[in-house]
C-alpha cells in the first residue's frame, strides 16, 4: 500500500492576523466542533461539493471505506462561514487539522467567498485530487451502493448525507443532487436496486 504524503501544517500557510474565516461545506457545517463568533451562510465560486472523498475511518473502515465531500474544481458551492476569534485560532486550528489533515486527502486554501456582509478570504479544505483516498468522479449509483451499506466510528454514512441535506434545506440550498443520491441511497438499503 503507498505511503501517503505528510500533511500540510496551519503553521506553513499565510493566515490572515487576526480573526479567521472558515468555509463549510459539509459535516463542519451541522457538527464545526471549533469555537466561533458568527457563522453566516457564503457562496463559494469555482468549486463545487462532491462526494469524492474516500472515509475509511469516520464514516467507513479500510476494509469498506464510505464516502465524504470534498470541494471539487468546477461550479459553485454555497455553504457556511464561521468566524474564529483571533484568541481561539490556535485552538480551533489544531482540532481542524486533527478532524480534516490527518490523511492530507484535503488541501487547506484561502479562497474568496460571498457572504451577506460582504467579500471574505475563507479557509477551506478542498479535495486532493492526487491522494488514494480522492474517489473521483462517481456515479451516482455507484456512490449510493456505498453511502448504502457503510459505517465508521462516526456512525453510518447516510447519516451524514441527511444531516448534510437537513442543514443545506435550512439553509434554502436545494441540492437536487444530493437529494437524488439519499433517494438511491434509501433504494440500496430497502433492496429496490433497479
Amino acid at each position: 500500500m503507498p505511503t501517503e504524503p505528510d500533511p500540510v501544517h496551519y503553521s506553513s500557510l499565510d493566515l490572515p492576523r487576526g480573526d479567521l474565516w472558515v468555509f463549510t461545506y459539509g459535516s463542519l457545517m451541522w457538527d464545526p466542533g471549533i469555537p466561533h463568533i458568527a457563522a453566516e451562510p457564503a457562496l463559494l465560486r469555482g468549486f463545487h461539493r462532491a462526494f469524492c472523498i474516500y472515509s475509511s475511518r469516520y464514516r467507513g473502515t479500510v476494509k469498506a471505506p464510505g464516502l465524504v465531500l470534498g470541494l471539487d474544481p468546477g461550479g459553485a458551492c454555497k455553504g457556511i462561514v464561521y468566524r474564529i476569534a483571533s484568541a481561539d485560532k490556535p485552538v480551533a486550528l489544531e482540532a481542524l487539522w486533527q478532524r480534516e489533515m490527518r490523511r492530507g486527502v484535503y488541501r487547506p486554501r484561502l479562497i474568496p467567498v460571498s457572504a451577506p456582509n460582504g467579500r471574505r478570504n475563507a479557509l477551506a479544505f478542498v479535495a486532493n485530487r492526487t491522494h488514494a483516498g480522492y474517489a473521483g468522479r462517481l456515479a451516482i449509483d455507484d456512490a449510493a451502493r456505498i453511502i448504502a451499506g457503510c459505517c465508521g466510528e462516526r456512525g453510518p454514512n447516510i447519516d451524514y448525507l441527511v444531516y448534510t441535506l437537513r442543514h443545506l434545506d435550512a439553509l434554502g440550498v436545494h441540492d437536487h443532487h444530493l437529494h437524488r443520491l439519499l433517494e438511491l441511497v434509501r433504494e440500496c438499503q430497502s433492496g429496490n436496486v433497479r
